[in-house]
């Protein structure tokens, strides 16, 4: 490794000294933060467990690429949005209703998610060896962006019922949350690092405010009742029970939106890496040559998340244009930042002050995001210019978005009611079950090539 302290930037292998590595640290936690725990408190993962993990992954991923290929891939691990439908699915059909926002489902109904999970990293593990071996293209043939995009739209499309659901508990204090929210994003994006905290602003706002428009909404009681010293409470996956298959295929089949989002932001952080290298007269990275291992990667810290009791995971987009505005592309700055998550778990106040935030601001901030995640399934796909005039296109696309969005929104639980004996005794679920549709017939096509349609020029 290299210091590169008289340099504006750091590349991967480049070492800042330890104040520094403190406060990039400290940055990159600040801004996987909001989301991060978001998805464990609406879930009902335990927060200081899934910080815990997110850091113990991130730093396991940095240090295997370092010794690997000899050079750090500077990504950060957090909570995936992607799986949030499949884990409220679960928790519903388990426990008869939605978590309450930060507060922990019982350790069974965790142990049942943590299986699929675990079957989701060995899943990204296996497609990343496949792409070792034969290459994206093959893949890419197989998991399409019409595939992928409308799998992605189905996902936050899908959560919207639950959204309004939650929005519901306060109308007026949602609705103010969301548009501070939307404004804050707009107004403040290209703003430098405050620019990156839309959400966690937004909530502060939210919260603020429902305290002064909802008396009794907020109650700290819980946060002075709680040490400031507490262990991670770690649960272990479950492989039995009436629901463990549903929750296998119904959470590790969302891989399917995460892997190409991993491989986007792969692509995304190697061209500013690059960038950098040639700016100050130093040898490329290349890390976009190591899309398989990156994935191989994302696999081992789903599995480290699934045995220890945390969300499947993904890295983060955010923390890259975090690295592009600060032009910080520090590995070991980025396993500061895995430390500092890793303590965090430790903080026992941290958990009860998260779930000291009123139903109704998460509300707000879950129209906005679950929106978000559904828009994003359709900015996927025209960005690869995908063609709707196309009857096979249009075919695809219009199987995996009702299936999915109508299954998920009009069945109890987001289960379609076609029981299949003791693997799914409480039905198909709907996202799940859409992805695989979607799936299979893409592979029809494949097998069964339709006549070339004409360009849309």
């Amino acid at each position: 490794m290299s210091n590169a302290n008289s340099r504006t930037g750091y590349l991967p292998n480049d070492v800042p000294n330890y104040g520094q590595l403190a406060l990039l640290g400290f940055q990159h936690v600040l801004t996987m933060f909001p989301a991060t725990v978001l998805v464990a408190a609406l879930t009902g993962f335990h927060v200081g467990t899934v910080l815990f993990a997110s850091g113990i992954s991130t730093v396991v991923a940095l240090v295997l690429s370092k010794w690997r290929i000899g050079k750090f891939i500077p990504l950060f691990y957090g909570s995936s949005f992607s799986y949030i439908a499949a884990y409220l699915g679960i928790v519903t059909e388990a426990t008869g209703g939605l978590p309450g926002f930060g507060t922990p489902v019982p350790d069974e109904v965790l142990a049942t998610m943590q299986a699929g999970i675990v079957v989701t990293g060995i899943l990204n593990m296996i497609v990343g060896l496949i792409i070792r071996t034969i290459g994206k293209d093959a893949l890419d043939k197989v998991l399409p962006p019409i595939v992928t995009g409308s799998v992605a739209a189905i996902i936050g499309f899908g959560l919207a019922f639950a959204a309004l659901s939650m929005a519901g508990a306060n109308w007026l204090v949602a609705i103010l949350t969301l548009l501070i929210t939307v404004l804050l994003s707009v107004y403040l994006q290209n703003k430098g690092f405050i620019g990156m905290l839309p959400i966690l602003l937004g909530g502060i706002a939210g919260f603020i405010l429902s305290a002064i428009l909802d008396s009794g909404s907020v109650d700290f009681a819980a946060v002075g009742a709680a040490d400031w010293f507490a262990l991670p409470h770690i649960t272990f996956p479950s492989f039995s029970g009436p629901l463990v298959g549903t929750a296998i295929f119904s959470i590790s089949i969302m891989a399917i939106a995460t892997i190409p989002e991993s491989t986007a932001h792969l692509y995304q952080i190697s061209l500013y890496v690059d960038r950098l290298a040639e700016d100050t007269g130093q040898e490329k990275y290349e890390l976009d040559q190591h899309i398989g291992f990156n994935l191989i990667l994302d696999g081992i810290g789903d599995f480290i998340n699934g045995l220890l009791g945390a969300t499947a995971g993904t890295n983060y987009g955010e923390n890259n244009s975090l690295m592009a505005i600060t032009r910080n592309y520090s590995g070991p700055a980025l396993i500061a930042a895995g430390v500092i998550s890793v303590l965090l778990g430790f903080v026992g106040k941290l958990a009860a002050l998260v779930g000291t935030v009123p139903l109704a601001v998460t509300g707000g901030l879950a129209i906005y995001l679950f929106g978000t995640i559904g828009m994003q399934g359709i900015a996927l796909m025209q960005e690869h210019k995908i063609s709707m005039f196309d009857p096979k296109n249009l075919a695809i696309g219009a199987t995996i978005m009702v299936v999915g969005i109508g299954g998920n929104i009009g069945f109890e639980g987001g289960f379609l009611p076609i029981p299949v004996g003791t693997i799914f005794p409480n039905g198909l679920p709907a996202i799940a079950t859409a992805a695989v549709l979607g799936i299979l017939m893409n592979a029809i096509f494949l097998i069964f090539e339709p006549p070339a349609q004409p360009s849309d020029e």
